[in-house]
């Protein structure tokens, strides 16, 4: 499955998200068109987004003491890599570090389940199955060449539509060993998953819904990665990078009704 617009497959598994063949979900569902008062605030956002080479090694600045990625702006991006899905970090700092060790996907290109799961986990304050999100979404999605048990990725839409008309699956500790035939005997719980969904546009979008005053003052938000402890917890995307990263078809997802 080659990854467009990089026309061939990764050389990095991990980057696993795809770009949709279509976008008229972002067309008849953006986050502006929402009435003020029913934008959520201070809640996570997960991104699908293409990956460059200057995503790869970040750096801490010396001034805030937080990582940063592509600190040095668009025209110092490298070359793309790939597509990757990661969850925004909202206010307050959520994430745990319990969470920071249980989400990392490994070397398999579930990184659109990894990224929702954790956003799940930052509304519900549980753990999740991640990888059974990511074999139904490859059953959800448009690619007949994406079916669980396979390494390919898929997209941030169809993840966030599974979520919506099933739900999710509580992680068991007994789920460990499973492969992706004793995922399919799972049983997702509707009241786990999402009601509504929109996509954002912009990167005052994304902001708003943060509401993270830490984000604000960085002039970046901060990337939840799922490659384990040898990635920071948190990371700081500029928001220039980001604008630029909406603009080459990234799917901004909000969940809008808990």
């Amino acid at each position: 499955m080659r990854y467009r617009p990089l026309g061939s497959d990764p050389a990095d598994p991990r980057l696993g998200r795809f770009v949709p063949d279509d976008w008229r979900h972002v067309e008849r569902y953006p986050f502006g068109a929402l009435a003020e008062e029913h934008r959520p605030k201070r809640s996570p956002v997960v991104i699908g987004v293409n990956w460059y080479s200057a995503f790869d090694g970040p750096e801490q600045d010396e001034t805030s003491g937080e990582f940063f990625i592509a600190k040095a702006g668009v025209k110092k991006l490298g070359h793309i890599r790939g597509g990757h899905c990661v969850c925004l970090e909202p206010g307050g700092t959520p994430d745990t570090d319990a969470w920071y060790a249980f989400y990392d996907q490994g070397h398999e290109g579930a990184c659109v389940g990894f990224g929702w799961s954790r956003c799940m986990s930052l509304y519900n304050g549980s753990e999740y199955a991640a990888r059974w999100l990511w074999d139904s979404a490859k059953k959800r999605d448009e690619w007949p060449e994406t079916n669980p048990g396979d390494d390919n990725g898929t997209s941030v839409r169809a993840a966030a539509q599974v979520l919506k008309d099933t739900g999710h699956v509580l992680w068991a500790d007994s789920y460990a060993a499973d492969d992706w035939q004793a995922r399919e005997k799972y049983t997702p719980e509707v009241k786990q998953g999402i009601k509504a969904f929109r996509w954002a546009k912009s990167v005052d979008d994304v902001h708003s819904v943060l509401a993270n005053p830490r984000a604000d003052a960085l002039g970046a938000v901060p990337i939840l990665n799922s490659w384990g402890p040898g990635y920071p917890h948190r990371t700081y995307l500029p928001d220039e990078v980001l604008a630029k990263l909406i603009e080459e078809d990234g799917e901004i997802a909000v969940p809008t009704d808990r």
